[in-house]
């Protein structure tokens, strides 16, 4: 950036937060029109998302007091788009994945994986993504990373010291400064300090060679964390937020929808898609940072080396230091089952579920994924996390009796420390969005002025939504993205009487695939911040990830996906309901 330019960097977040209404203000005043109002309100409220230059859940706000001002939709009915089924969904959900993480079940699992799939690098890495992704499945993405990047980094150190100290035994005394084999971004190399090792014999260059080698598996390590934490999400509708707002929207601006995306359909649709992506990424990521050496990533018809013995012993020792799995544990685990198969059998869309046989009937859904949700929540504040004593006489350390009932597997005091409550208010903000879209006509408008693209194929139309999503998600929020463009979709889908589904799943999925910057998500920033990787390593990689992500999401969606949603009809849910 030109020198005259870089101190009107101090005034950006004044201009933006200033000036962008300022000069957006003639659109309402001059049209008059509530299409043009809501317009002004969505633009408004896209500046401000995608700079952040105030808080997310603030900028949700917005249509609370924009909305009723402008006279498009009364403040009580802006003010019911805040808490609806999908938020209930999300805060039970998180609830028991809050209880996962205060518990360190996550770790266990993790490390017991770990220690059954093996440490050559190939499979190391193998492991590290399908523990990532599961994990992801269930609780956040940034929890995820942010447990494993500290396994894989203890892991790398130990493969690393090992090497080292093989390879120089003579230099075992002098090998005690750890700060050297962190390689942080602006730290010296090893090499160049050791080039002048005697004054005469130059370093060799195998030991070149060695040394670039490790680098490359730790920036292979760490961006494989990162990435499986982003598929992971997409395969479960509580997994990442725009699933939920995907599933918001629908009922919203489809209300007579059938419930066409629940627990059950969305995990049958995109669970096999993450794991094409899944294995298609480990490829890429093996070219990339491993190569094809299958003698030296795989070990195959090698014994187990020293190092590969000392990072086994690495994993085993964490493993150790968890101790037998608690009372509190096992009774997370089986909490954490029951949700997950009451999930899956509730409307499991091939055979009535058991919410259909006991509360549900034809016309009435009364109970839905987050009543599921919420139930198993509530007994987390109920069943104790230690085993009840049933001596009456029992007493404490300071001579008190015990009471019956120990304490609860959550208190709210770790519930609310932990609960990300923001997304509540941002996921409220998207229905708040459409909901006014919706009265003011603004999304009738918009689909006709799509009209043209009706003479374009639709699986073209998915692809290239889907690409310009995942590339605006990189700037963006991926809540955000999906609150943003999921109504614009809605609209295009009516106007060329296309099944919503078809434009809208892709691209939901789309804006999980935030793969090139370390701003672009938290486990992109958390694993960047280790400082193994630097922004050009990421992007390189990252292109190539978003053209698998919106490659699988295409396949999947013309695939299993078009003959489970009946992609090749026009609803009769999706033609009666915008701007009604």
């Amino acid at each position: 950036m030109p020198s005259y330019l870089r101190p009107l960097l101090r005034f950006k977040s004044f201009v933006l937060l200033f000036v962008t209404p300022l000069l957006l203000l003639p659109l309402p005043l001059v049209i008059q029109t509530k299409e043009a109002k809501c317009g002004y309100i969505i633009i408004l409220m896209a500046v401000y998302w995608c700079s952040e230059v105030i808080p997310l859940a603030v900028t949700a706000l917005i249509p609370v007091l924009l909305l009723p001002m402008f006279g498009i939709l009364e403040s009580k009915k802006v003010c019911m788009q805040y808490l609806k089924d999908t938020n209930m969904l999300f805060v039970g959900g998180l609830m028991i994945a809050v209880a996962v993480e205060h518990w360190n079940l996550h770790k266990r699992i993790a490390l017991r994986v770990l220690l059954i799939v093996g440490v050559k690098p190939a499979l190391l890495m193998l492991g590290f993504m399908g523990v990532t992704a599961f994990l992801s499945m269930w609780i956040s993405n940034t929890a995820t990373t942010a447990m494993m990047i500290p396994i894989v980094q203890a892991v790398m150190d130990q493969l690393s010291n090992t090497e080292q100290n093989l390879g120089h035994p003579e230099q075992l005394e002098g090998q005690v400064n750890p700060g050297i084999e962190l390689e942080e971004k602006n730290a010296m190399e090893l090499s160049s300090v050791q080039v002048i090792g005697n004054g005469h014999v130059p370093e060799s260059p195998k030991v070149l060679d060695d040394s670039a080698q490790k680098k490359r598996l730790r920036k292979g390590m760490a961006l494989c964390v990162c990435y499986a934490a982003s598929i992971g999400g997409t395969a479960t509708l509580t997994g990442t937020g725009p699933n939920l707002v995907l599933k918001g929207q629908m009922n919203s601006l489809f209300p007579e929808n059938g419930d066409v995306i629940n627990f059950a359909s969305w995990f049958m649709f995109a669970f096999p898609n993450m794991i094409l992506m899944l294995t298609l990424a480990w490829l890429w990521l093996q070219f990339s940072f491993l190569g094809f050496n299958f003698r030296q990533t795989w070990g195959c018809g090698a014994q187990r080396s020293t190092k590969d013995r000392a990072a086994y012993n690495v994993l085993k020792e964490e493993h150790r230091k968890l101790g037998p799995i608690s009372w509190a544990e096992f009774n997370v685990l089986i909490l954490f089952v029951l949700l997950v198969v009451l999930w899956f059998t509730r409307d499991p869309g091939f055979i009535p579920g058991w919410a259909a046989l006991l509360f549900n009937s034809s016309q009435e859904e009364y109970v839905t994924d987050a009543t599921v949700a919420v139930f198993v929540a509530f007994l987390l504040f109920i069943i104790p996390a230690t085993k009840p004593k049933f001596c009456l006489h029992d007493a404490n350390e300071e001579g008190k009796p015990e009471p019956f009932l120990p304490v609860p597997l959550l208190t709210w005091k770790i519930v609310h420390k932990q609960m990300p409550w923001s997304i509540v208010l941002l996921l409220g903000g998207g229905f708040a969005l459409a909901k006014g879209s919706e009265v003011s006509g603004f999304s009738r408008w918009l689909g006709d002025q799509m009209m043209p693209l009706h003479s374009i194929p639709p699986w073209a139309i998915a692809m290239v939504l889907s690409l310009m999503i995942a590339t605006f998600t990189e700037c963006a929020s991926n809540v955000a993205t999906a609150t943003l463009f999921m109504p614009v979709l809605a609209s295009l889908s009516q106007s060329i009487k296309l099944n919503p589904l078809y434009i809208m799943v892709p691209c939901t999925l789309s804006t999980s695939f935030a793969f090139m910057l370390p701003v672009a998500t938290p486990p992109n920033a958390i694993v960047f911040s280790y400082g193994h990787l630097r922004v050009s390593d990421m992007v390189k990689t990252g292109i190539m990830m978003n053209v698998i992500g919106v490659l699988c999401s295409t396949l999947a969606i013309n695939t299993w996906g078009h003959a489970m949603f009946a992609l090749d009809t026009f609803p009769a849910w999706a033609n009666t309901t915008t701007g009604k």
